[in-house]
């Protein structure tokens, strides 16, 4: 990825101007005759994701004019990296910092392509960061970001377990953090055994992974993220098109990885631990079946209801880990069901949490940097959609309906009350393009995670 941000601003940089549509007229009455004829002449109003280029009169580009809704969309300056030709540009906005850096975050995500596979053909503008901005917070969050579409983006045949692994150890070898597996037959002689149970049928070996990085003294923050790398459903085998996407299945532990980066290399003041159970749910002779009976690592026993519904299996082998220390918090993504899905469509993650005020603190972050997460209920009710006669639990319910609750519902037999926990059930993928996000891969909520946690452990607007 090209670097697309720059703090040096060259003397040949070009202001880019944004225009709210309901001002456009005020605006366009104070500016020079030539530039109010040629603005006409173009027929350029305002309109939200319209552009206006300017000429001078040496022919070359004065300025570029944008259309926006609102100055608090994050998401004003996403399109122009695709639209505007190569070179430098600044914003010339009376915005505060805050919405520069997220105007910036903005311009860059949007310069992103996938390349490993097909080199780019272009060289995106560039964006002269504000000096009122903080550029290290704002390339800290874009590359975090980046990172996770990377992971996201790359096909399940290059990004299995033991390369998700591999993924992680760089991450910390970068960032000072240490690393460890437990790898193949070892997760049932350290008794992790549902990690073990679904990932067993598939010729990678599924594998606990394990960073950890900070000051032990610091306030314990644990992540935790689902890793199938790929997804067939198992014996419940997924059609086709079910099973098209089945690479990003592995979203969460990409989410948690980029999270996991934004707060070392923010240098939060937090003991970090993060916990990827990565694994391929797979097909062949030794394969998890409908019907059987499972351990989970806190003892319970689970019914395979389904073995399509596989990701909480993990999960819980790996929650259980994460509260065994007491943390202060614990986060935890997941691609986790289709139901989710229907209740919010496929941009929005869904938000289950155990504690008002962690909730209440992770909405108001999302909307103050325009990263929407929502909140659904933990049920209890429903606890009895996923009863089984048979074992302590079922992986999942007979009924249709609220398979978002009752997977949360099943995760949170996992988690003790007194543990403020949050579990986030998101598509990490853009279905199709957007100013700022192209379609593929994609980080969702994890802006609004990290002004979260900044704010509670840094202080930091």
């Amino acid at each position: 990825m090209r670097d697309c941000l720059v703090e040096e601003q060259p003397d040949n940089a070009v202001p880019v101007v944004p225009i709210e549509e309901d001002s456009f007229s005020a605006w366009l009455d104070e500016q020079p005759e030539d530039v109010r004829r040629w603005v006409e002449r173009t027929c350029f109003s305002a309109k939200p994701g319209s552009v206006c280029l300017v000429p001078s009169a040496d022919h070359d580009l004065a300025a570029v004019l944008t259309g926006i809704n609102t100055r608090n969309d994050p998401w004003v300056c996403g399109d122009l990296p695709v639209v505007l030709p190569e070179g430098s540009y600044y914003l010339k906005a009376d915005w505060c910092s805050s919405i520069l850096e997220q105007a910036s975050i903005g311009w860059a995500l949007g310069a992103y392509e996938f390349t490993r596979y097909k080199p780019s053909n272009r060289n995106p503008p560039r964006l002269v960061i504000h000096r009122t901005c903080d550029a290290k917070r704002i390339k800290n969050q874009v590359q975090a970001i980046l990172l996770v579409r990377n992971l996201i983006n790359t096909p399940a045949e290059d990004m299995m377990p033991e390369q998700l692994a591999d993924a992680i150890v760089s991450l910390a070898q970068d960032l000072d953090a240490q690393v460890k597996q437990v790898v193949g037959d070892e997760l049932l002689e350290q008794h992790f055994p549902a990690i073990h149970a679904v990932g067993r049928a598939s010729n990678h070996p599924p594998r606990l992974i394990e960073l950890r990085w900070g000051d032990e003294t610091n306030p314990k923050l644990t992540l935790v993220g689902k890793g199938v790398c790929f997804d067939s459903g198992g014996l419940d085998l997924k059609g086709a098109a079910g099973m098209r996407l089945m690479k990003k299945d592995m979203g969460g532990a990409a989410h948690a990885i980029g999270l996991a980066r934004m707060l070392m290399s923010a240098e939060l003041p937090v003991s970090l631990r993060m916990l990827i159970p990565a694994v391929e749910n797979a097909v062949s002779g030794n394969a998890l079946r409908p019907g059987d009976v499972i351990s989970s690592r806190n003892g319970l026993t689970i019914e395979i209801d389904n073995t399509d519904a596989e990701g909480r299996l993990i999960l819980c082998d790996a929650l259980a880990e994460a509260v065994a220390e007491e943390p202060d918090l614990v986060l935890d993504f997941a691609t986790l069901t289709g139901a989710a899905r229907v209740a919010l469509g496929t941009d929005v993650p869904a938000l289950f949490c155990n504690c008002d005020e962690v909730a209440a603190g992770l909405l108001s972050a999302a909307e103050s940097v325009g990263d929407p997460i929502w909140r659904l209920p933990l049920y209890k009710p429903y606890r009895e959609l996923i009863e089984s006669k048979f074992a302590s639990i079922a992986n999942s319910s007979s009924t249709p309906y609220a398979g978002a609750v009752t997977a949360a519902l099943f995760l949170q037999e996992f988690v003790p009350d007194e543990i403020p926990w949050a579990h986030f059930d998101l598509m990490a993928w853009n279905m199709r393009n957007r100013p700022g996000r192209p379609e593929g891969g994609e980080a969702m909520g994890l802006r609004a995670v990290f002004k979260y946690l900044a704010g509670r452990w840094a202080d930091e607007d």
